[in-house]
């Protein structure tokens, strides 16, 4: 049976001269259409995810496709059951992806690595003299990566180069192979790469979603699920074995559930149980448990008293496990 809706995922690199304006037109067409999403434009392109019917969502490709300042893009397709989004953002950024390089930025389309379709990836990741290097954040490894990669130790991809000139050794002498979610980040990254000196530099044309589709790689050498920045947090890509690689914050089992922490002036995205989340009062330390605003605390209404017998229970099995 088929699914009823469809999530599309893309980017384009392509020079948009009026992109505050073109913002306010492309949100009010968007929900016009019924969709729901994040799109991103800025004065250097686009990169958006949105969800809606077969129908809504075919109809706003084949709009896209006939504008010539967009023919060029490339949709990544998921079936769906629902949306993915709760509503439909169109915004204007300085930048398509937050790399803050300033006078050091680079023209993707002047400067990249070398594309590798998910075939010649499959193969490549199996030579011994290339380096993986995942171009995402810490907590989107957790949950999932290529077997062998190297994971930066980052909160934002803003941090990826400052990341990369302290951890140069790494990489220098090796050909290096970067990837992340649908290609966007690498596209510039890979560029950056080559700039400060890096030769050998190849990237995951389409990223990992597209890397997952394919019938030739199939997902191989994937491990875990693939984070993504919609209402389900997760997809899979191994088409043929599915290795849970994430562990929960609180216990270390195998665990692909993430959650807020919540304290709300925290709020790091942690991989935990509901029976665990529920157990620790949502909170990833003992000061998020007892911040004054814990949202866990509130939604369940939790009178102080409860409050406070839960955290002795916590104290006292803490004290039991540390023995």
């Amino acid at each position: 049976m088929s699914s009823n809706y469809q999530v599309l995922l893309y980017y384009l690199y392509t020079d948009i001269n009026n992109p505050e304006e073109k913002t306010q037109e492309h949100l009010e067409y968007c929900k016009s259409l019924g969709l729901r999403g994040r799109i991103l434009i800025a004065g250097e392109g686009i990169n958006g995810t949105v969800s809606g019917t077969v129908e809504q969502t075919e109809q706003y490709m084949e709009d896209m496709k006939a504008d010539p300042l967009f023919q060029d893009i490339t949709f990544k397709i998921d079936e769906a059951d629902e949306h993915a989004f709760k509503k439909m953002h169109v915004r204007h950024r300085p930048e398509l992806v937050t790399l803050r390089l300033e006078e050091e930025d680079v023209d993707p389309r002047q400067v990249t690595g070398r594309y590798l379709k998910p075939k010649e990836w499959l193969e490549k990741l199996q030579d011994p003299d290339t380096v993986v290097l995942d171009a995402r954040n810490k907590y989107e490894y957790d949950l999932g990566h290529f077997e062998g990669a190297i994971r930066p130790d980052i909160d934002t991809f803003r941090e990826l180069p400052e990341w990369v000139d302290e951890n140069r050794g790494l990489l220098e002498g090796k050909e290096i192979m970067t990837y992340c979610t649908g290609g966007i980040r690498c596209e510039k990254f890979s560029g950056w790469l080559k700039e400060k000196g890096f030769d050998q530099v190849n990237h995951l044309e389409g990223g990992i979603i597209t890397y997952g589709k394919d019938p030739e790689a199939k997902g191989r050498l994937w491990k875990g699920q693939c984070y993504v920045f919609d209402e389900r947090i997760s997809v899979p890509v191994n088409q043929e074995e599915h290795v849970v690689v994430g562990r929960d914050h609180f216990d270390g089992e195998p665990c692909e559930r993430y959650i807020n922490c919540a304290n709300p002036d925290c709020n790091d995205q942690i991989l935990a149980s509901e029976e665990n989340e529920v157990f620790y009062l949502g909170g990833c330390s003992h000061e998020c448990r007892i911040h004054p605003r814990n949202r866990f605390i509130e939604m369940n209404s939790m009178k102080a008293d409860e409050v406070a017998e839960q955290l002795q229970r916590i104290e006292a099995y803490l004290g039991e496990t540390a023995r």
